[in-house]
C-alpha cells in the first residue's frame, strides 16, 4: 500500500484528516505550511494544485481535496461513453481502509446515513453559519457590524442547540456512543471553532458541546495527529 501524504495548512480543517488517519492506524507523511498574512502561501497552493485548498490527501497519483470528500468519497456508477464500461469511482478513507466499519457504517446500514448527516452538516451548516459571522467581523465597513452579527447568530444558535440536544441523547462520550466515528471527526473542528471564536455563542451556553470537544481532543489518536502535524488554533 503506498504511503499517504497529507497536505496540511496550519490552523485549518486539515486536522480532521490527520485525526482520521490516526484513528485508522495508517502511515502518512505531512506536507506542512504556516499561513502568510492569514492565507496559504502561493507556492504551497500552486504545488498542491486544484483550487489550492486544504486539506489535500495524496494516495499515489490520486489527490483528493475537501475534508468531507476525503472522509466519505462517493461510490456511484459513472456513465462513460459507449466504448467504455461503467467505471465506478473508488471510495476513500473510511470505505477503503475501515474494513470493520467502525468509523462509517456499511452501505445499507441505516446508521450510515446518520453518520453521513454529521459529515455533511459539519460544513453545510455549522461551518457555513459560523464563518459568515467571522467574515462580517473582518469585512463589514458600513452600518453596525454588531447588529449584523446578532442577526446572523440565530443560525449558529439553532445549530448549537441541536448539537447540545444530540449529545444529551448520546449513550456515550461521543456523538454516536462510546467510540469515535467519522461524525466526531468532521464535527469537532466546526463546533470547536464556533466556541473558541465565540461566533454568536459562548462555551457557557453549551456545556455538553464544550465537554465533547475536550473529549475528542483527549483521544490518543487526536493527540498523535496534533503532535505529528503541529496543529494549533
Amino acid at each position: 500500500m503506498p504511503k499517504l501524504t497529507l497536505w496540511f495548512l496550519q490552523a485549518s480543517r486539515s486536522i480532521r484528516v490527520a485525526w482520521l488517519l490516526e484513528e485508522l492506524g495508517l502511515d502518512y507523511d505531512v506536507k506542512f505550511s504556516e499561513r502568510e498574512n492569514g492565507l496559504a502561501p502561493p507556492g504551497f497552493r500552486q504545488e498542491a494544485g486544484g483550487l489550492g485548498k486544504f486539506p489535500m490527501l495524496q494516495d499515489g497519483e490520486l489527490r483528493i481535496a475537501e475534508s468531507g470528500c476525503i472522509v466519505e468519497y462517493d461510490c456511484v456508477a459513472e456513465r462513460r461513453p459507449r466504448s467504455m464500461r461503467y467505471l465506478p469511482k473508488c471510495r476513500y478513507l473510511c470505505d477503503t481502509y475501515d474494513k470493520e466499519h467502525r468509523l462509517l457504517p456499511a452501505i445499507g446500514d441505516p446508521k450510515r446515513y446518520q453518520t453521513l448527516y454529521w459529515i455533511h452538516a459539519a460544513e453545510a451548516m455549522w461551518a457555513l453559519h459560523g464563518l459568515a459571522i467571522l467574515y462580517v467581523r473582518w469585512n463589514q465597513k458600513d452600518g453596525d457590524p454588531a447588529k449584523t452579527e446578532a442577526s446572523m447568530s440565530r443560525n449558529v444558535i439553532n445549530d448549537m442547540n441541536f448539537l447540545e440536544a444530540e449529545l444529551e441523547k448520546s449513550k456515550g462520550k461521543f456523538l454516536e456512543g462510546d467510540v469515535v466515528t467519522a461524525a466526531d471527526v468532521m464535527m469537532q473542528f466546526s463546533a470547536m471553532f464556533i466556541l473558541a471564536r465565540k461566533l454568536g455563542v459562548t462555551n457557557e451556553q453549551y456545556p455538553k458541546s464544550a465537554a465533547w470537544v475536550k473529549e475528542c481532543e483527549a483521544t490518543e489518536s487526536f493527540k498523535k495527529a496534533v503532535e505529528k502535524t503541529g496543529h494549533k488554533v
